[in-house]
Protein backbone atom coordinates (compact mmCIF):
# COMPACT_ATOMS: atom_id res chain seq x y z
CA UNK A 1 0.00 0.00 0.00
CA UNK A 2 0.86 3.34 -1.17
CA UNK A 3 0.03 6.37 1.30
CA UNK A 4 -0.07 9.93 0.98
CA UNK A 5 -0.16 12.49 3.60
CA UNK A 6 -2.14 15.62 3.20
CA UNK A 7 -2.42 18.39 5.75
CA UNK A 8 -5.43 20.45 6.04
CA UNK A 9 -4.44 23.27 8.33
CA UNK A 10 -7.53 25.01 8.65
CA UNK A 11 -10.09 26.19 11.49
CA UNK A 12 -12.61 28.77 9.41
CA UNK A 13 -15.21 26.18 10.28
CA UNK A 14 -15.07 26.32 13.44
CA UNK A 15 -16.00 27.99 16.78
CA UNK A 16 -12.34 27.98 18.38
CA UNK A 17 -8.58 28.48 17.07
CA UNK A 18 -6.38 25.93 17.44
CA UNK A 19 -7.25 23.37 14.94
CA UNK A 20 -5.08 24.46 12.54
CA UNK A 21 -2.10 23.44 14.36
CA UNK A 22 -3.59 19.85 14.15
CA UNK A 23 -1.88 18.59 10.97
CA UNK A 24 1.87 19.79 12.49
CA UNK A 25 0.82 18.10 16.02
CA UNK A 26 0.02 14.82 14.03
CA UNK A 27 3.29 14.90 12.10
CA UNK A 28 5.40 15.79 15.62
CA UNK A 29 3.94 12.34 16.60
CA UNK A 30 5.73 10.63 14.34
CA UNK A 31 3.09 9.48 12.12
CA UNK A 32 5.16 9.06 8.88
CA UNK A 33 8.05 7.16 10.52
CA UNK A 34 4.81 4.96 12.31
CA UNK A 35 3.54 4.19 9.25
CA UNK A 36 6.76 3.59 7.41
CA UNK A 37 7.33 1.15 10.53
CA UNK A 38 4.32 -1.10 9.10
CA UNK A 39 6.43 -1.18 5.61
CA UNK A 40 3.82 0.99 4.25
CA UNK A 41 5.24 3.53 1.42
CA UNK A 42 4.49 7.36 2.79
CA UNK A 43 4.74 10.17 0.90
CA UNK A 44 4.13 13.26 2.75
CA UNK A 45 2.76 16.00 0.36
CA UNK A 46 2.60 18.78 3.15
CA UNK A 47 -0.22 21.41 4.34
CA UNK A 48 -2.52 23.19 1.33
CA UNK A 49 -1.94 26.72 1.65
CA UNK A 50 -4.46 28.25 4.12
CA UNK A 51 -4.95 32.16 3.69
CA UNK A 52 -4.59 33.75 7.32
CA UNK A 53 -7.33 35.75 8.20
CA UNK A 54 -8.69 37.63 11.35
CA UNK A 55 -11.56 35.65 12.25
CA UNK A 56 -13.31 38.42 13.76
CA UNK A 57 -14.08 40.35 10.70
CA UNK A 58 -15.93 37.38 9.10
CA UNK A 59 -19.54 38.55 8.54
CA UNK A 60 -21.15 35.67 6.41
CA UNK A 61 -24.36 33.98 7.54
CA UNK A 62 -22.47 30.69 7.11
CA UNK A 63 -19.12 31.49 8.69
CA UNK A 64 -15.74 31.82 6.34
CA UNK A 65 -18.45 30.06 3.40
CA UNK A 66 -16.03 31.36 0.60
CA UNK A 67 -12.90 30.54 2.02
CA UNK A 68 -14.05 26.78 3.31
CA UNK A 69 -15.30 26.30 -0.66
CA UNK A 70 -11.42 27.66 -1.57
CA UNK A 71 -9.99 25.11 0.61
CA UNK A 72 -11.99 21.98 -0.24
CA UNK A 73 -11.98 22.79 -3.81
CA UNK A 74 -8.29 22.61 -4.03
CA UNK A 75 -8.32 19.31 -1.25
CA UNK A 76 -10.58 17.63 -3.89
CA UNK A 77 -8.65 18.38 -6.46
CA UNK A 78 -5.61 16.77 -4.81
CA UNK A 79 -7.17 13.55 -3.44
CA UNK A 80 -8.99 12.90 -6.56
CA UNK A 81 -5.30 12.91 -8.15
CA UNK A 82 -4.12 10.55 -5.44
CA UNK A 83 -7.26 8.11 -5.92
CA UNK A 84 -6.55 8.16 -9.94
CA UNK A 85 -2.76 7.09 -9.21
CA UNK A 86 -4.64 3.39 -7.19
CA UNK A 87 -2.86 5.71 -3.74
CA UNK A 88 -4.58 6.03 0.09
CA UNK A 89 -4.93 9.83 0.65
CA UNK A 90 -4.61 10.25 4.60
CA UNK A 91 -5.76 13.97 5.09
CA UNK A 92 -5.02 15.70 8.33
CA UNK A 93 -7.10 18.67 9.75
CA UNK A 94 -7.86 20.99 10.21
CA UNK A 95 -11.27 21.00 11.65
CA UNK A 96 -14.24 19.14 10.45
CA UNK A 97 -15.19 20.75 7.45
CA UNK A 98 -12.23 19.77 5.29
CA UNK A 99 -14.50 16.68 4.79
CA UNK A 100 -16.27 17.97 2.07
CA UNK A 101 -13.41 18.10 -0.34
CA UNK A 102 -12.10 15.01 0.99
CA UNK A 103 -14.86 13.16 -0.42
CA UNK A 104 -15.73 15.51 -2.86
CA UNK A 105 -11.83 14.34 -4.49
CA UNK A 106 -12.91 10.82 -3.75
CA UNK A 107 -16.42 11.06 -5.34
CA UNK A 108 -14.77 11.86 -8.67
CA UNK A 109 -13.26 8.79 -9.16
CA UNK A 110 -15.37 6.24 -7.55
CA UNK A 111 -19.22 5.83 -5.76
CA UNK A 112 -18.05 6.00 -2.16
CA UNK A 113 -19.44 4.98 1.58
CA UNK A 114 -18.60 6.46 4.34
CA UNK A 115 -18.18 5.74 8.08
CA UNK A 116 -18.24 9.13 10.55
CA UNK A 117 -17.17 9.02 13.90
CA UNK A 118 -18.47 11.78 15.84
CA UNK A 119 -19.72 13.18 18.61
CA UNK A 120 -21.70 15.28 16.56
CA UNK A 121 -23.87 14.40 13.79
CA UNK A 122 -22.49 17.65 11.49
CA UNK A 123 -26.48 17.01 9.89
CA UNK A 124 -27.20 20.68 10.42
CA UNK A 125 -27.84 23.50 7.24
CA UNK A 126 -27.43 26.73 7.65
CA UNK A 127 -31.29 27.10 8.69
CA UNK A 128 -30.61 24.84 11.38
CA UNK A 129 -27.45 25.43 12.94
CA UNK A 130 -27.18 27.77 15.94
CA UNK A 131 -23.88 29.08 15.27
CA UNK A 132 -23.59 29.19 11.45
CA UNK A 133 -19.89 27.42 11.99
CA UNK A 134 -19.85 24.91 8.93
CA UNK A 135 -17.94 22.52 11.25
CA UNK A 136 -21.34 21.32 11.92
CA UNK A 137 -22.68 21.06 8.30
CA UNK A 138 -20.55 18.98 6.23
CA UNK A 139 -22.16 15.34 6.54
CA UNK A 140 -24.95 16.81 5.26
CA UNK A 141 -23.31 18.72 3.09
CA UNK A 142 -21.61 15.81 1.88
CA UNK A 143 -25.29 13.72 1.15
CA UNK A 144 -26.48 16.92 -0.66
CA UNK A 145 -28.52 19.26 2.26
CA UNK A 146 -27.78 22.95 3.03
CA UNK A 147 -26.04 25.60 1.20
CA UNK A 148 -26.22 25.36 -2.65
CA UNK A 149 -22.36 26.53 -3.02
CA UNK A 150 -21.12 23.76 -0.33
CA UNK A 151 -23.45 20.94 -1.55
CA UNK A 152 -21.60 21.96 -5.47
CA UNK A 153 -18.00 21.88 -3.99
CA UNK A 154 -16.01 19.51 -6.32
CA UNK A 155 -18.53 19.05 -8.65
CA UNK A 156 -20.65 16.05 -7.34
CA UNK A 157 -23.72 16.00 -5.59
CA UNK A 158 -24.58 14.20 -3.54
CA UNK A 159 -21.18 12.97 -2.49
CA UNK A 160 -22.35 10.24 -0.71
CA UNK A 161 -25.68 8.92 -1.14
CA UNK A 162 -27.94 8.78 2.57
CA UNK A 163 -27.84 5.21 2.55
CA UNK A 164 -24.19 4.47 2.35
CA UNK A 165 -23.38 6.30 5.25
CA UNK A 166 -22.89 5.31 8.47
CA UNK A 167 -22.03 7.94 12.21
CA UNK A 168 -20.50 6.05 14.84
CA UNK A 169 -20.26 7.18 18.32
CA UNK A 170 -22.83 10.84 18.10
CA UNK A 171 -24.24 11.62 21.62
CA UNK A 172 -24.57 15.29 21.52
CA UNK A 173 -27.24 16.65 18.79
CA UNK A 174 -29.02 19.58 18.05
CA UNK A 175 -32.88 19.22 18.31
CA UNK A 176 -33.69 20.19 14.65
CA UNK A 177 -30.86 18.29 13.62
CA UNK A 178 -31.38 15.22 15.42
CA UNK A 179 -35.02 15.42 13.21
CA UNK A 180 -33.53 15.74 10.12
CA UNK A 181 -31.47 12.55 10.68
CA UNK A 182 -34.38 10.35 11.92
CA UNK A 183 -35.68 12.17 8.68
CA UNK A 184 -33.14 11.00 6.48
CA UNK A 185 -31.81 7.61 4.90
CA UNK A 186 -27.90 7.83 7.42
CA UNK A 187 -28.16 4.86 9.43
CA UNK A 188 -27.15 6.72 13.02
CA UNK A 189 -25.09 4.27 15.73
CA UNK A 190 -25.32 6.46 19.09
CA UNK A 191 -23.49 5.98 21.96
CA UNK A 192 -25.93 3.97 23.65
CA UNK A 193 -26.39 1.59 21.19
CA UNK A 194 -22.45 1.09 21.46
CA UNK A 195 -23.27 0.59 24.92
CA UNK A 196 -26.32 -2.35 24.28
CA UNK A 197 -24.47 -3.63 21.59
CA UNK A 198 -20.75 -3.41 22.01
CA UNK A 199 -18.54 -1.63 19.41
CA UNK A 200 -17.86 -5.09 17.77
CA UNK A 201 -21.62 -5.45 16.93
CA UNK A 202 -22.18 -1.83 16.00
CA UNK A 203 -19.34 -2.01 14.12
CA UNK A 204 -20.04 -5.59 12.09
CA UNK A 205 -23.58 -3.85 11.04
CA UNK A 206 -21.76 -0.78 9.67
CA UNK A 207 -19.25 -2.59 7.37
CA UNK A 208 -21.90 -4.62 6.02
CA UNK A 209 -24.30 -1.77 5.37
CA UNK A 210 -21.76 -0.02 3.18
CA UNK A 211 -19.12 -2.28 2.09
CA UNK A 212 -20.93 -4.20 -0.40
CA UNK A 213 -22.20 -1.33 -1.91
CA UNK A 214 -19.69 1.13 -2.72
CA UNK A 215 -16.29 0.77 -4.32
CA UNK A 216 -14.80 2.26 -1.42
CA UNK A 217 -15.16 3.47 1.77
CA UNK A 218 -14.36 6.79 3.28
CA UNK A 219 -13.26 7.11 7.10
CA UNK A 220 -13.76 10.34 8.87
CA UNK A 221 -12.34 10.21 12.60
CA UNK A 222 -13.63 13.27 14.93
CA UNK A 223 -11.14 12.75 17.46
CA UNK A 224 -13.95 14.29 19.82
CA UNK A 225 -15.91 10.60 19.54
CA UNK A 226 -13.63 9.76 21.96
CA UNK A 227 -13.94 10.07 25.58
CA UNK A 228 -12.63 13.62 26.72
CA UNK A 229 -10.12 11.60 29.26
CA UNK A 230 -8.76 9.84 26.33
CA UNK A 231 -8.44 12.73 23.80
CA UNK A 232 -8.26 15.89 25.86
CA UNK A 233 -7.02 17.85 22.72
CA UNK A 234 -10.38 18.32 20.74
CA UNK A 235 -12.37 21.85 20.76
CA UNK A 236 -15.70 20.28 21.47
CA UNK A 237 -15.47 17.39 24.11
CA UNK A 238 -18.48 15.67 25.10
CA UNK A 239 -18.09 13.23 27.83
CA UNK A 240 -19.12 9.32 27.76
CA UNK A 241 -17.32 8.84 24.22
CA UNK A 242 -15.53 5.92 22.78
CA UNK A 243 -12.50 4.30 25.10
CA UNK A 244 -9.15 3.80 23.04
CA UNK A 245 -9.88 0.06 22.70
CA UNK A 246 -13.47 0.66 21.53
CA UNK A 247 -11.31 3.26 18.81
CA UNK A 248 -8.90 0.99 18.11
CA UNK A 249 -11.42 -2.32 17.78
CA UNK A 250 -13.55 -0.28 15.21
CA UNK A 251 -10.82 0.75 13.15
CA UNK A 252 -8.88 -2.85 13.08
CA UNK A 253 -12.16 -4.15 11.91
CA UNK A 254 -12.30 -1.58 9.04
CA UNK A 255 -8.95 -2.50 8.22
CA UNK A 256 -9.80 -6.07 8.35
CA UNK A 257 -13.02 -5.84 6.19
CA UNK A 258 -10.21 -4.45 3.70
CA UNK A 259 -12.67 -1.03 2.44
CA UNK A 260 -10.66 1.97 3.28
CA UNK A 261 -10.47 3.94 -0.06
CA UNK A 262 -9.19 7.50 2.18
CA UNK A 263 -8.79 8.36 5.68
CA UNK A 264 -9.38 11.28 7.17
CA UNK A 265 -8.58 12.18 11.50
CA UNK A 266 -10.13 16.26 12.35
CA UNK A 267 -10.34 18.24 15.19
CA UNK A 268 -7.03 17.73 16.88
CA UNK A 269 -6.06 21.09 18.49
CA UNK A 270 -2.69 21.16 20.58
CA UNK A 271 -3.88 24.24 22.23
CA UNK A 272 -5.87 22.25 24.22
CA UNK A 273 -4.06 18.87 24.90
CA UNK A 274 -2.04 17.65 27.20
CA UNK A 275 1.55 16.83 25.97
CA UNK A 276 0.32 16.30 22.62
CA UNK A 277 -1.88 12.93 24.16
CA UNK A 278 -4.35 13.39 21.22
CA UNK A 279 -2.58 13.70 18.16
CA UNK A 280 -0.21 10.71 19.39
CA UNK A 281 -3.29 8.58 20.02
CA UNK A 282 -4.35 9.33 16.10
CA UNK A 283 -1.10 8.37 14.23
CA UNK A 284 -1.87 5.09 16.65
CA UNK A 285 -5.78 5.11 14.90
CA UNK A 286 -4.33 6.07 11.61
CA UNK A 287 -1.82 2.73 12.29
CA UNK A 288 -4.91 0.44 13.07
CA UNK A 289 -7.17 2.19 10.17
CA UNK A 290 -4.33 1.16 7.86
CA UNK A 291 -4.03 -2.65 9.41
CA UNK A 292 -1.20 -2.52 12.36
CA UNK A 293 -2.23 -5.52 14.81
CA UNK A 294 -0.54 -6.55 17.93
CA UNK A 295 0.53 -10.30 16.65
Amino acid sequence: MEVKVLGVPTDFGANRRGVDMGPSAIRYANLVSSLEDMDLVVDDLGDIRVPVINNEANKEEAKFLSQVIDVCQELALIVSKIAKQDKLPVILGGDHSITIGSVAGMAQVKEMGLIWFDAHGDFNTLKTSESGNIHGMPLATIVGRGVKELVECGGITPKVKEKNTVIVGVRDLDKEERQLLKESEVTVFTMDDIDRLGIYKVMSQAIRIIGSQTAGVHISFDLDVLDPLEAPGVGTPVKGGLTYREAHLALEMIAEANIVASLDLVEVNPILDQGNQTAELAVELIASALGKRIL
